[in-house]
C-alpha cells in the first residue's frame, strides 16, 4: 500500500516519475520558506519543500531556522539584527503576533543573490496552505504536493519545539483540516517522527533526510520500517546507492542540488527527483 501511495504522488503528480522539488519554495528565487516562495513553486509546478518550526503557543509555522535568521531578516523597525541577538529572538519562545512583524524577505541575501526581494514574513503553516491552494485554483494549477520537514531533535525537545509526539500530532492536525493529507510527503532528519507518522498515518510517504558518512544498509537500520524514500545529501550519492534503494523498492530524492552540471550528473543515476534551491534548472 505504502508504495502505491508514493507511485501515485510521483505519477498523479504530473511529473511522470520525476519529483522537481523547491527547497524552501525555491530560495534562489524568492525569500525562503514564504508564501512568495510556495506560489512561485506552483508557477514552476513543482513540489512545495518546507520545514516546520513552532511559536510559542505552539502554532506550527514555516521556517528552517528555530530562531529569526539574522542573514535574512530584518526587526519590524527595518534594523539589521546581530548574530547575538538572533539567538534570543528563539521562536519557540516568540508569540506568534510577534514573529510575524520581522521581515524574511527585503535583506539582500549574498548566498542566493538572484532572490528577488519583497517583504515577507513567516508564515502560519495553516495560512501558507490556504494561501497556495487558493492560487493554484486561481491559476487553473492542479493542487500542489508538499514535502514537509520535521525540525525536530532529541535536544531541542521542549526547548526549540514540542517532543515528537506532540509535534507530530499539532503538524498532522493541520494537515488533515487543510484536507491536503494524500497530497504530503513528510521527511526529517530524525527518526522519532518518521516512527510515529508511519505507526499512525501508514499511507503517508515518508522520507528518511541523511548527511553521514554511514553506508546504505546503516542508515536504513535506524528505522524500524522501510521508508518510501531515501533522501540523502547529493554528494553521498552514487549509482550503486540508487540501485540498490531501487532494489529494495525505496525512491531516491536527493538534496539541493543546484549547479548545472550536477544536475545532469545526478539524473544520470537514475534517482526519482531532485531537491533543489532553483527548481526553475530541473
Amino acid at each position: 500500500m505504502l508504495w502505491v501511495a508514493i507511485t501515485t504522488f510521483f505519477v498523479v503528480h504530473g511529473q511522470t516519475s520525476f519529483d522537481k522539488e523547491g527547497h524552501r519554495g525555491g530560495r534562489g528565487l524568492m525569500p525562503e520558506n514564504t508564501i512568495s516562495s510556495m506560489k512561485n513553486a506552483v508557477d514552476l509546478g513543482v513540489t512545495l519543500e518546507m520545514d516546520i518550526s513552532f511559536s510559542k503557543e505552539k502554532l506550527p509555522i514555516v521556517s528552517h531556522d528555530q530562531f529569526i535568521n539574522p542573514r535574512f531578516s530584518l526587526k519590524p523597525n527595518g534594523d539589521t539584527i546581530t548574530n547575538q541577538e538572533a539567538r534570543s529572538y528563539r521562536l519557540y519562545g516568540m508569540p506568534y503576533a510577534e514573529i510575524r512583524k520581522f521581515d524574511v524577505g527585503s535583506k539582500f541575501y549574498p548566498l542566493f543573490p538572484q532572490q528577488k526581494k519583497i517583504k515577507e514574513h513567516i508564515p502560519a503553516l495553516a495560512d501558507l496552505i490556504d494561501s497556495v491552494e487558493a492560487y493554484a485554483k486561481q491559476k487553473g494549477a492542479k493542487p500542489p504536493y508538499y514535502n514537509i520537514e520535521t525540525k525536530t531533535s532529541p535536544k531541542g525537545d521542549n526547548v526549540e519545539h514540542p517532543a515528537p509526539q506532540e509535534f507530530v500530532d499539532l503538524l498532522m492536525a493541520v494537515i488533515i483540516k487543510k484536507a491536503i493529507l494524500d497530497r504530503v510527503i513528510i521527511q526529517s532528519f530524525d527518526p522519532r517522527t518518521l516512527e510515529i507518522v508511519h505507526k499512525q498515518y501508514p499511507k503517508v510517504p515518508t522520507a528518511w533526510l541523511v548527511s553521514n558518512k554511514k553506508s546504505l544498509k546503516e542508515n536504513l537500520s535506524s528505522l524500524s520500517f522501510k521508508p518510501t524514500i531515501y533522501s540523502p545529501d547529493f554528494k553521498m550519492l552514487d549509482k550503486e546507492m540508487v540501485d540498490e534503494c531501487h532494489t529494495l523498492g525505496i525512491k531516491v530524492l536527493p538534496w539541493t542540488v543546484n549547479n548545472a552540471d550536477d544536475i545532469a550528473n545526478i539524473k544520470a543515476l537514475g534517482v526519482d527527483g531532485i531537491i533543489s534551491d532553483y527548481p526553475d534548472r530541473l
